[in-house]
């Protein structure tokens, strides 16, 4: 509820999401935007720490945001300077950018309309497969 907290304080999403859910009985799936991501990731962290499952992290354009925790996370970005320049924060064993880049809100408001590059990271390479963003949350969901 942005209207009443920041966007990007994980202590206010974790009291949210206590309120409204069981830790031990319900798995979690965040997904996040920009600003958002911070405090996805650190209510993510907490959740876990509580004994709650989270199932995985999806950071829309969460550039400089570094995705940390013991869960799958996905950086999605909506170009590749930004993508790359993120990915020594964490990226994920999947993570997309789009290409050609658009703006920073039409990852959000549009992904039905978003082409670009899933990179999938093995130990030692990264592969790339071009795809739209839709296909790449199926993917990933």
């Amino acid at each position: 509820p942005t209207d009443q907290y920041p966007p990007y304080s994980g202590f206010h999403l974790t009291h949210y999401l206590q309120g409204k859910f069981n830790v031990k009985s319900q798995n979690l799936i965040f997904i996040a935007f920009s600003a958002g991501v911070v405090a996805a990731v650190t209510a993510a962290m907490q959740w876990q720490r509580q004994g709650g499952k989270i199932k995985g992290l999806i950071a829309f354009d969460g550039w400089g945001v570094p995705l940390l925790g013991d869960f799958p996370v996905y950086r999605i970005s909506h170009d590749e300077f930004t993508h790359y320049s993120s990915a020594i924060l964490g990226t994920g064993k999947l993570s997309f950018y789009a290409d050609p880049a658009v703006d920073h809100l039409d990852l959000w408001r549009s992904p039905h309309q978003v082409q670009g590059w899933l990179c999938e990271t093995t130990t030692d390479k990264t592969f790339l497969s071009r795809l739209s963003l839709m296909e790449f949350l199926g993917k990933v969901l």
